[in-house]
């Protein structure tokens, strides 16, 4: 009997409540694109402004997703956009920075 006593964790990898989280959910995805985006753009000198912004918006969103996460699904996709936007913005800064100069 002791099958009857564990949480049914089907729904999701790491959603530990079962409860929808559309708005976590979207500022995942986002912080996920913009990181992604802002990683792979700085590998390019010339694209510093895409990179530069995109990093310093990812990095806004994840955190605000992080303080309003519920689940460790949401903060564990948060922390790698983070992390990519982080090393996209200061890449880019690097490179020209936010405006150019």
């Amino acid at each position: 009997m002791a099958q009857a006593l564990r949480p049914n964790t089907v729904g999701g990898l790491f959603a530990t409540d079962g409860k929808p989280h559309p708005i976590q959910d979207t500022l995942l995805v986002v912080t996920l694109v913009l990181g992604i985006t802002s990683f792979i753009t700085a590998q390019f000198d010339f694209l510093h402004l895409l990179s530069s912004w995109t990093g310093l918006v990812g990095i806004l969103a994840g955190a605000y997703g992080q303080w309003i996460s519920e689940t460790t699904r949401e903060r564990f996709g948060l922390i790698v956009g983070l992390g990519a936007s982080g090393v996209g913005f200061f890449l880019g800064m690097a490179h020209g920075g936010l405006f150019g100069v």
